[in-house]
């Protein structure tokens, strides 16, 4: 049963209590403003400062303790284990906001790519998107981010098992011309698209890279045909996309 005065591991407690006043404003900390700051007495806050320090999470000249990068792994595992729409969702939000246009990440399911975060400005597409939404993989942005990610002939194999009926007059619908869109992605690092989902619709969109350099998403924003000339669209989104996407590949 949890919740026992014994489960409660006081100097685990008064470990955490201690790293978490170190911040910005507080990047060094004696013994005395340590016990000052976590509401330990002294002889505690010792203790617990040169024990981060043993055990490399804290560096010490003699009077200042500060923290050194291994504390990050603390994050790190802690964000490794949330779900990657809770991780991606406020650099999101930021992304939206900054650029003005509405912006996704979605993930591959076999034919489809399913949304997984979304942040909407106006809306552009005559059907509404949110989580959960689903669109073909061969002629959205993020599936081609996606497809261009498999090995070639998984990606083909998933092309031709899609529905490839047009859906504007912009769509490609032959296979062979599809592949050469999806090694253009691949060769190139992004994925532009051009009213080939809906008509008045472009979007650019890239992967997303985990520390272990595996694509685990697809990062897009969508924009009305009538903003800016398509061939423009890369040099007007594609840097603020590339910040987002380096990083998050730190944190996933």
């Amino acid at each position: 049963m949890l919740n026992k005065p014994t489960d409660h591991i006081a100097s685990l407690a008064k470990g955490l209590r201690l790293i978490e006043c170190f911040g910005p404003d507080t990047p060094r900390l004696s013994i005395a403003q340590a016990a000052a700051a976590s509401g330990l007495d002294r002889a505690t806050a010792r203790r617990v400062l040169l024990t981060l320090h043993r055990e490399g999470y804290a560096e010490y000249d003699g009077k200042f303790f500060t923290l050194t990068p291994r504390i990050l792994r603390l994050g790190m595992a802690a964000l490794a284990s949330l779900p990657l729409s809770q991780i991606v969702q406020p650099w999101l939000d930021q992304l939206s906001e900054g650029i003005g246009q509405s912006c996704s990440v979605a993930l591959l399911d076999e034919t489809e790519i399913v949304y997984i975060a979304r942040a909407a400005q106006k809306r552009v597409m005559s059907i509404g998107l949110m989580p959960g939404s689903r669109l073909p993989a061969f002629c959205t942005s993020m599936g081609r981010v996606l497809l261009a990610a498999l090995p070639r002939d998984q990606a083909r194999a998933l092309v031709e098992a899609s529905d490839l009926a047009p859906r504007t007059a912009f769509s490609a619908s032959d296979p062979d011309e599809i592949m050469a869109r999806i090694d253009q992605v691949r060769a190139q690092g992004y994925a532009l698209i051009d009213q080939e989902v809906e008509l008045g619709l472009r979007s650019v969109a890239v992967p997303l890279i985990d520390g272990r350099d595996r694509v685990v998403a697809a990062l897009n924003t969508g924009m009305a045909a009538t903003q800016d000339r398509v061939d423009l669209l890369a040099d007007l989104y594609l840097p603020r996309l590339r910040k987002v996407q380096a990083g998050l590949r730190r944190v996933l």
